[in-house]
C-alpha cells in the first residue's frame, strides 16, 4: 500500500508571508484608523485601507529577503 501525505502538519503560510501580510493589516489598520479620526466616509476609509495593504504587501515583498 503505499503511504498517504499528511499534509495537515504543514503552515498554511510561511514565515515570510506571514510577515508580510502582517505588516501590511498593520498598514492598513493605521490609514484606516487615522483616515477614519479625520472625519472622512466609511467608504473613504476602507479604499484607502485597501490601498494601503495593497502597496505595504508589494514594498514589503521586495524589502524582506
Amino acid at each position: 500500500m503505499m503511504a498517504r501525505n499528511d499534509r495537515s502538519q504543514e503552515p498554511l503560510l510561511s514565515l515570510r508571508s506571514a510577515v508580510v501580510f502582517l505588516i501590511g493589516l498593520q498598514a492598513a489598520a493605521a490609514t484606516g484608523f487615522l483616515t477614519h479620526a479625520a472625519g472622512s466616509p466609511l467608504a473613504t476609509v476602507a479604499l484607502s485601507g485597501g490601498a494601503a495593504f495593497g502597496a505595504t504587501v508589494v514594498f514589503a515583498r521586495s524589502a524582506i529577503g
